[in-house]
Order: C-alpha cells, then structure tokens, then sequence
C-alpha cells in the first residue's frame, strides 16, 4: 500500500523555506526580537518535521517491510529499523534529533534555542534523505 506523502513533503519544504529566511535575516548570534522570532520559527518547523518524519517511518515499517512488532518499539530502535531498511543513513544523528526534539518540549532558553537552530540544518538533509527513500520504495 502507498503512503500518501504529501504532508511530509510541505514540512520539509516549509522547514527549508524557514532556514532559507534565517540564512539571510540572521548573520550571527541572535540579538533583535525580529532574529528571536526567525529562530522561534525554524525550531517549530523542525519540531513538526522532525515528528512526521519519525511517524512516516513508523507508517513505512508497518505496511511496507511487514514490521507489525513495530508498534511499543523505543524511538531509537525505530530509529534502528529504519536504518536496517534503509530509509535513513545515520542512526546517530537521528537519536541527536529526538533529543533535540525532547529539548524543544520541555524548556526554552536562548542557549538550547540556538543549538536546536544549528541542528536544524542538518537535519534537513536527513529528513531529504528519509523522504527520497520512502518515495523510491513507496509501493
């Protein structure tokens, strides 16, 4: 069964339009409420990126692999599955991400703030890297 893709395809563009805005609003540290409200709206775009890219993997597992033990299964050992069927590279960066997401969830302060912000750039070559496989083996 295929999955449809399309809300993880407008997260993904949305949180590369939102970089793409703080690449050239933002030359540096965070210093005006103008920047402040930039940075705000990248770690929101990788928030729920970053949560249907982990949901698209679950969906994939299940339909598409015959992983029907996926359900109660950690977030690092989807993670890990995901990776044995090659919808991801890199298990390490991904247990960075979901830490990153914990971090967004629970406290703000501007220093956990800028450090999600930099994480945010990387993961959005992670999450291309997740939809373009989903896309090649989407059946």
């Amino acid at each position: 069964m295929s999955l449809d893709l399309s809300s993880l395809e407008k997260a993904i563009d949305s949180l590369e339009r939102a970089l793409k805005v703080s690449n050239v609003k933002i030359k540096g540290k965070v210093n005006t409420d103008y920047e402040e409200v930039i940075r705000a709206g990248v770690i929101q775009n990788f928030e729920f990126t970053y949560e249907l890219c982990w949901k698209f993997m679950k969906r994939w597992l299940e339909t598409n692999a015959g992983r029907s033990d996926v359900d109660g299964v950690t977030r690092k050992e989807l993670f890990r599955l995901a990776a044995e069927s090659r919808l991801i590279r890199d298990v390490i960066s991904w247990f960075k991400y979901h830490d990153a997401r914990n971090q967004t969830a629970h406290t703000y302060d501007s220093k956990k703030a800028g450090t999600i912000y930099k994480i945010a750039s990387k993961f959005l070559k992670d999450a291309k890297i997740l939809l373009n496989n989903v896309k090649e083996k989407n059946d």
